[in-house]
């Protein structure tokens, strides 16, 4: 039984010729023009994002899961969205900054 190419082997092939003989499966890729940002965050009318979300910009952190819970703790507690919890807490976070409440 012939032994395999090793992966080194295959991916120098690939590189000198198409690892399929030559012949090239892919299709060419046709460069994309490029919007700048203020344009796409601007005009998003008949695209799926809410009207609420337009313009908005989302605010991400990796937490543990116990960290989780208590925040949805609290909001459940206080009878409050996420979102809602989320802007005070931003709210606090500025002001202890000296910076100006605008969450």
């Amino acid at each position: 039984m012939p032994k395999k190419p090793s992966l080194s082997q295959a991916l120098t092939n690939a590189n000198k010729s198409d690892a399929f003989g030559g012949r090239s499966h892919r299709k060419a890729e046709v460069p994309k023009k490029v919007e700048p940002l203020e344009s796409l965050a601007d005009d998003k009318t008949d695209s799926k994002v809410p009207p609420s979300r337009r313009g908005k910009r989302a605010i991400v952190g990796h937490f543990d899961p116990v960290v989780c819970k208590q925040f949805k703790q609290i909001a459940l507690d206080q009878d409050k969205s996420s979102q809602a919890l989320l802007a005070e807490a931003l709210n606090l976070l500025f002001q202890s900054y000296g910076k100006k409440p605008i969450a």
